[in-house]
């Protein structure tokens, strides 16, 4: 099995008081390194008396930190103080805010923000519907909506467990596109339930950004809220997934020199992430494609209930009709396209795909290899 890197994912910070000793230091960044951790940074706290140090080391996991704690205390004469994992530091009362566009320091300030001149600006939006768009923030306004039953890589969590991610991709639609975004995060499972409310809240949001919905209903709540409403509504686990795997499939070709009507792709996991990457793959020009469920291959000889998503794949994929499992398939495979879960794939089961063969493991937070 492939040993993993330590990442800033897992970082650590161990507070660490110990006799300002010629070589002490050392003595702990080697026991660090000795543990696998990756020391990087280290900051002095205190040099009066005791020397206390901050060491920042980026860890593999929740486990592995423990094993370097465990280092670190081992070395004579050192005290760990305090340790903080640096993930959740970041996460401690949110990771977003509201802020307003406009100083309100005096009392005409407040008049013209609120009341009782906001009534003004009201009625012209009762008026002139359109001109909510020029008059408030709407249009550069995304609702990230999900109701927490798909979270790649952790399955059905709940709406309040989803919520950090959600915060997450409200940071990103800022940090990178200058919108304003808002987690909504819904406790329920029911489709009509999510598309009546998502309907009632939309007049307020100039975009709807679903997120990490379980399919088949995903499918089916993106359709109608496109339908039924008349803003942008956009599934991001199908087609945020979709568009960056593209991108990466482009690329990769150049490396390898490969034609997408000459690969052989594998998918494994045909929900709303695989099935809009195989539908932009297609569009692209690769033709063959074999998408893999937990019973194996998606051929047109096996029943696929009401689930219509499956049914498509089946019917539109797989132009041999292979049967078998997924080890199987990546026999002489050209890419790998993972969207299901950790550790499904080997190293043995690579060295089986053709040469220069393309790995796009994307289940996290545990891929489907090292």
């Amino acid at each position: 099995m492939a040993v993993r890197t330590p990442g800033v994912a897992y970082s650590i910070t161990v507070r660490s008081e110990y006799p300002n000793d010629p070589g002490m230091l050392g003595k702990i960044t080697s026991a660090i390194g000795d543990a696998g951790g990756s020391a990087m940074g280290v900051d002095v706290v205190q040099t009066k008396g005791s020397m206390v140090r901050d060491f920042t080391v980026n860890t593999t996991g929740h486990d592995h930190a423990i094993e370097v704690v465990d280092a670190i205390k081992a070395v004579p004469s050192v005290k760990v103080r305090s340790v903080s994992d640096q993930t959740f530091l970041l996460h401690v009362g949110g990771k977003i805010e509201m802020s307003s566009r406009v100083p309100v320091t005096t009392r005409d300030d407040m008049s013209k923000a609120y009341t009782p001149g906001v009534g003004r600006v009201c009625m012209a939006i009762h008026e002139d519907p359109d001109a909510v768009w020029a008059l408030t923030g709407k249009g550069n306004t995304i609702a990230v909506v999900s109701d927490g039953s798909a979270v790649l890589g952790l399955g059905d969590i709940g709406a309040a467990a989803s919520l950090p991610v959600m915060e997450g991709k409200a940071l990103l639609f800022k940090e990178f596109g200058g919108v304003d975004a808002w987690p909504v995060v819904l406790d329920t499972n029911d489709t009509e339930e999510i598309i009546r409310f998502v309907k009632a809240m939309a007049p307020g949001f100039g975009g709807i950004n679903l997120e990490d919905i379980s399919a088949p209903r995903c499918f089916e709540i993106e359709d109608r809220l496109r339908a039924e409403l008349d803003i942008p509504v956009f599934h991001d686990d199908q087609h945020g997934t979709a568009v960056v795997v593209l991108a990466g499939l482009i690329n990769s070709l150049k490396i390898v020199d490969k034609k997408p009507g000459d690969l052989k792709v594998v998918v494994a996991g045909v929900g709303a992430a695989g099935t809009a990457c195989t539908k932009i793959l297609q569009s692209y020009g690769v033709t063959n494609i074999i998408g893999y469920d937990r019973q194996g291959a998606l051929d047109r000889g096996r029943e696929y209930g009401d689930n219509m998503m499956k049914q498509w794949f089946a019917d539109n994929t797989n132009p041999e009709n292979l049967t078998g499992t997924l080890a199987e398939g990546l026999v002489d495979a050209d890419m790998l396209l993972g969207l299901a879960g950790p550790g499904l794939v080997t190293a043995e089961q690579v060295a089986k795909m053709t040469s220069d063969a393309i790995v796009f493991a994307l289940s996290h937070p545990d891929p489907e290899i090292w």
